[in-house]
C-alpha cells in the first residue's frame, strides 16, 4: 500500500521528476540488498574453495585420507552454485519490478503532463525514452550494480588472500592489473559519452520513424518514399555508427583486463615455479596463488563489464529523468475524492463565460510567443446552441482547449457556471465539459470501447440512445460483429464520416453540461448533415453546445453566433442580424447559402479565363476526355504554377 501510495504521489508531481527513478530504487533495496547477501556468500564459498584444494594437495602429499579434504569441496560448490542461483533470481525480480514502477510512473506523468510541454517533445524520442531507456535504467540499477557489488567483493577477497599467502607475488600481481585497470577506467568513461550519443540518435530514429508512419498516406499520395528512406536511413546510419564506438570501447573493456590478467598469471606461474624448484615455496601454496588468481580473472572482467552496464544505464537513467521533468497539469482531483457530478448547469447562470481572454502560444526553445486570443469576452447560456465562426486562425479551436484546460489563458478568466475553470479540479471540468475533435479521434479497440471511453460503465440503454442519436444505428448494424467489431489503428475501418459520428456518440454518452463540437459535421454528406442538426436542437435543449462550423447551414439556426477575427470578437448574434449588418460573417455565409437579394456580399471581379491545353503528360490520353464539354475543357482560371 506503501508503495502505492508512494507512485501516486510521484504520478500525481508531487515529487520532482529528476527524483522519480531513485525513488523507485530506494523502494527495492531490502530485496536488491538480500540478493547481494546471497552473492556475497556465494563469494565467500568461492574464495574458499582455493584454500580447500591446497589442504587436499597437502593431504594427498602425506598419504592421509583424501574423504574429508573433498567433502569440504563439494560442500563449497554446492553452496556456491545454491547462493549464486539465489542471488541471480533475487536480483532478477528486483529488475523488473523497479522498470515496472519506473514505467508506471512515467506512463502517469507522461498522461498528465502540460500540452505545452509535451508538444515540444518528439513522440518517437518519448516512445524510445519509456521502452528501451527504462530497460536499461533495470539492467544499470540491479544486474550490473549487483555485479558491481559482488565481483567487487570477489576481487577484494582475493587481493586479501593472495597477499596473505604471498606478499611478493601480490605485488608482482597487482603492477599488471594496475595498467589494465587504468585504462579500463579510462575506456569506461568514454563509453559513458558515447552510450548517451547513441541512445539520443536512437531517439531522433525513432521519432522520425513515427514521423513518416503516422502520415503514410501523405507519404504515398506525394511519392515521397524514396526521400523518406534516405532521410531516415541517414537517421538510422547515424544511431548505426554511434552504436558502433559503444561496441568497440565494450570490446575493449574487456581485452584490456584479460591481457592484464593473462600477463599477470604467466609472471606468477614463472616466478612461483623458480621458487618452488630453489624450495622458497611449496608446490601446495602455488597451488592455491594460482587458482586464487585464475578466480581473479573473471570477476575482474564482470566488474568492468558492469562499469560499462552502469555507464550506459546511467545515460538512460538522465534521459528517463529528463522525461520525468515535463511541467504536469495542476488542479486534478486528489485521490479518493469525488469530483462534482455531471449534468445540466443551474439555468440562472451562463454555462461558459470568457472575460477578456487572451492567450498565446509558446513555441521552441526560445519560447517565442504567438499571440491567438486577444480580449475574447462572450457568455454561453446554459441551453441551446451557440456557434462560433470565422476564418482560418481566428483563435476558434484555441477556444475549446481553453475550456478544456489544456492551456491556461494568459490574461482575463474562463468561467464554468460562473466559476473560475482555473479553481476547479480538472475531473470535474472535463466530467462537465464533452469535446469532439476536429480530426475525430478514435482508437484501436472495438466499436464499443470507443462508444465508452468517457463512461466506461454506461449501460446498453445509454449506448444504444446515444448511438441513435449520433445516427449511427444503420452504420453498426451494417458492421460484422456490431458493436463488438475491431477497429484499427485510428479508427481504420470506419469511413471519416462514420468515425465522426462515432466521437459524438462517444461524447454524448458522456451527458456534458457542455458540449464542444469543434467541425465535428465537416466529414458528414448532406443528409447526415440534415439529421445531424436535428440532433443538435435536441441535445441543446439539455445542455449548452457550443459548435465551431466552416458549414454556416450547420448552425444556421443557432440561438447564438459568435463571429471572431483576428482572435477578437467581431460580432455577436443570431443569422438574420449577423447577414444584414456584419459583412465578415455576410461573406462567409454567402459563399455557401442561396440567400435573397441584399443578403449575400457582391460577387468578386471574375477571373480571366483563357484556354487551357492538357500538359503533355495527359495529350496523350487525352481522347478518353472526349465526353466533357468544351466550356468544361477550355475555360479554367490560368495561375502562375502553369505558366510553363
Amino acid at each position: 500500500m506503501a508503495g502505492h501510495a508512494h507512485r501516486a504521489s510521484l504520478r500525481g508531481g508531487t515529487k520532482d521528476g529528476a527524483e522519480s527513478v531513485a525513488s523507485v530504487f530506494r523502494q527495492h533495496t531490502t530485496l536488491l540488498v538480500t540478493g547481494v547477501l546471497l552473492g556475497l556468500l556465494g563469494v565467500a564459498a568461492s574464495l574458499t574453495q582455493p584454500w580447500a584444494i591446497g589442504k587436499l594437495i597437502e593431504a594427498a602429499g602425506r598419504n592421509e585420507s583424501l574423504a574429508q579434504p573433498i567433502a569440504q569441496l563439494v560442500g563449497l560448490f554446492c553452496a556456491g552454485a545454491l547462493f549464486s542461483s539465489l542471488q541471480a533470481y533475487i536480483i532478477g525480480r528486483a529488475g523488473e519490478n523497479i522498470v515496472f514502477d519506473v514505467r508506471e510512473i512515467l506512463t502517469g506523468r507522461l498522461l498528465r503532463a502540460d500540452l505545452t510541454a509535451f508538444g515540444k517533445q518528439s513522440q518517437g524520442d518519448i516512445f524510445t525514452r519509456t521502452v528501451t531507456d527504462t530497460s536499461l535504467v533495470k539492467i544499470a540499477l540491479s544486474q550490473s550494480l549487483a555485479q558491481l557489488i559482488i565481483s567487487g567483493a570477489t576481487v577484494i577477497g582475493g587481493v586479501v588472500l593472495m597477499f596473505l599467502i604471498d606478499t611478493w607475488l601480490m605485488l608482482i600481481t597487482m603492477s599488471c592489473l594496475g595498467a589494465a585497470s587504468v585504462l579500463s577506467i579510462a575506456l569506461a568513461r568514454k563509453l559513458r559519452k558515447v552510450a548517451l550519443e547513441n541512445r539520443d540518435d536512437t531517439g531522433d530514429f525513432a521519432s522520425d520513424v513515427q514521423r513518416v508512419l503516422s502520415a503514410l498516406p501523405t507519404v504515398k499520395a506525394s511519392r515521397a518514399e524514396p526521400r523518406e528512406a534516405a532521410r531516415i536511413g541517414r537517421l538510422a546510419d547515424k544511431a548505426r555508427r554511434s552504436g558502433i564506438r559503444v561496441n568497440a570501447f565494450n570490446a575493449l573493456l574487456m581485452p584490456s583486463m584479460n591481457v592484464g590478467t593473462q600477463g599477470a598469471l604467466a609472471v606468477v606461474v614463472g616466478v612461483g615455479m623458480s621458487w618452488v624448484a630453489r624450495g622458497e615455496m611449496n608446490m601446495a601454496t602455488l597451488t592455491s596463488f594460482i587458482m586464487y588468481l585464475f578466480q581473479l580473472v573473471s570477476p575482474l572482467v564482470m566488474f568492468f563489464m558492469g562499469v560499462g552496464q552502469f555507464v550506459q544505464g546511467r545515460a538512460a537513467i538522465q534521459r528517463v529523468d529528463e522525461l520525468a521533468r515535463l511541467p504536469q497539469e495542476g488542479g486534478g482531483t486528489p485521490a479518493g475524492q469525488a469530483s462534482m457530478a455531471v449534468g445540466p448547469l443551474p439555468g440562472q447562470r451562463p454555462a461558459v463565460e470568457f472575460h477578456d481572454v487572451r492567450f498565446a502560444y509558446r513555441r521552441g526553445k526560445q519560447e517565442e510567443r504567438t499571440p491567438v486570443l486577444k480580449g475574447v469576452s462572450f457568455t454561453v447560456p446554459a441551453r441551446g446552441l451557440t456557434a462560433v465562426v470565422g476564418p482560418s486562425g481566428a483563435g476558434k479551436t484555441t477556444m475549446f482547449q481553453l475550456i478544456e484546460r489544456f492551456y491556461a489563458a494568459d490574461g482575463g478568466r474562463v468561467q464554468l457556471s460562473g466559476q473560475n475553470i482555473e479553481a476547479l479540479p480538472l475531473d470535474t471540468v472535463r466530467g462537465l465539459v464533452g469535446y469532439v475533435q476536429q480530426d475525430s479521434a478514435a482508437m484501436r479497440g472495438t466499436v464499443r470501447d470507443n462508444l465508452t471511453y468517457a463512461q466506461p460503465h454506461a449501460t446498453e440503454y445509454d449506448i444504444q440512445e446515444a448511438v441513435e442519436m449520433a445516427g449511427l444505428t444503420s452504420v453498426i448494424a451494417q458492421l460484422p460483429q456490431g458493436l463488438d467489431t475491431e477497429l484499427g489503428d485510428q479508427g481504420s475501418g470506419l469511413s471519416g464520416g462514420q468515425r465522426q459520428r462515432l466521437c459524438i456518440a462517444r461524447t454524448l454518452l458522456q451527458k456534458p453540461a457542455v458540449m464542444l463540437l469543434d467541425e465535428a459535421t465537416s466529414n458528414l454528406d448532406s443528409d447526415s448533415e440534415r439529421d445531424f442538426r436535428d440532433v443538435l436542437r435536441r441535445v441543446s435543449r439539455q445542455c449548452a453546445v457550443i459548435a465551431i462550423a466552416h458549414r454556416i447551414s450547420t448552425v444556421i439556426d443557432a440561438e447564438k453566433i459568435v463571429v471572431l477575427e483576428g482572435g477578437r470578437v467581431r460580432a455577436t448574434g443570431v443569422h438574420q442580424d449577423l447577414m444584414e449588418h456584419d459583412e465578415l460573417y455576410r461573406r462567409l455565409a454567402g459563399s455557401q447559402l442561396h440567400a435573397g437579394p441584399g443578403q449575400v456580399a457582391p460577387a468578386a471581379a471574375p477571373v480571366p479565363m483563357e484556354p487551357w491545353t492538357p500538359p503533355p503528360a495527359l495529350a496523350i490520353g487525352w481522347p478518353a476526355y472526349a465526353g466533357l464539354t468544351e466550356q468544361t475543357v477550355r475555360l479554367r482560371p490560368i495561375t502562375n504554377e502553369e505558366r510553363w
